[in-house]
């Protein structure tokens, strides 16, 4: 089945004109003008939409709202949020709302076709890993970057060679893994990978995120993969591209 794409557009002439250019590379497009609108079409059948093209100024509910609130509701359908601002606060909060990508208006066609392909070629293993609890599969394996993890067998691999890991660091790489591209909190992870009282002050979480990136990242001073999201915690990106 053709991947299902839902266009949240105000602008009639430029949203018409996303929905033909998609539909020509073809993929299913629904075609609606305001945040509601949307919230609803999603809320009646997520797991029917690939992806969200959205656009951040809509009447009575801004993108970074719509984004938000199906974030919240525990929706990983990748999002796609385009956007007149060009100012690194609106990108930071676009994707601290969740966005997966961020793209300027006015952009070039090829650009927005060559996104779409892009979030969907990588939709499937980041939407399954990033479900709620209740229903999300345990992630045995993981390809990023340069690194190749086998969670099961407690094997890591950078640029082929093996690494050595300790168990708490890959429980806390395990973590990040299930929940991708989405903002997590020092408190959560405590919570969550530590198992006591989130609202203990330490420094355990911070030591073992710079140890991780040294693991993982290229550059572990300018991580891609493993980011500080400023006064909210750590945010995992699988494909930085």
């Amino acid at each position: 089945m053709r991947p299902h794409i839902l266009v949240v557009e105000d602008e009639k002439h430029l949203g018409v004109g996303i929905k033909y250019n998609l539909e020509a590379e073809n993929l299913r497009v629904s075609l609606v003008e305001d945040g509601p609108t949307a919230l609803r079409l999603i809320d009646s059948g997520p797991e029917t939409i690939d992806l969200i093209v959205l656009d951040l100024m809509l009447p009575g509910m801004s993108g970074y709202t719509v984004c938000e609130t199906i974030r919240d509701a525990g929706v990983t359908i990748p999002v796609l949020m385009l956007s007149a601002r060009t100012l690194p606060e609106d990108r930071a909060r676009g994707f601290d709302v969740g966005a997966n990508q961020y793209l300027n208006k006015p952009f070039e066609l090829d650009e927005l076709i060559s996104r779409v392909k892009n979030l969907l070629q990588h939709a499937a293993p980041v939407h399954a890993a990033a479900m709620p609890k209740r229903v999300r599969e345990s992630i045995d394996q993981v390809k990023f970057g340069n690194v190749m993890v086998h969670f099961l067998n407690h094997e890591v691999h950078v640029d082929g060679k093996p690494v050595r890991m300790t168990p708490k660091q890959l429980k806390l790489l395990r973590y990040f893994v299930e929940n991708p591209d989405r903002v997590i909190s020092r408190s959560e992870l405590l919570s969550e990978v530590w198992e006591i009282n989130g609202n203990l002050q330490t420094r355990a979480v911070d030591q073992f995120i710079a140890q991780l990136r040294k693991i993982i990242e290229p550059d572990s001073t300018a991580p891609i993969h493993l980011l500080t999201i400023r006064d909210a915690g750590y945010r995992f990106i699988l494909d930085p591209s």
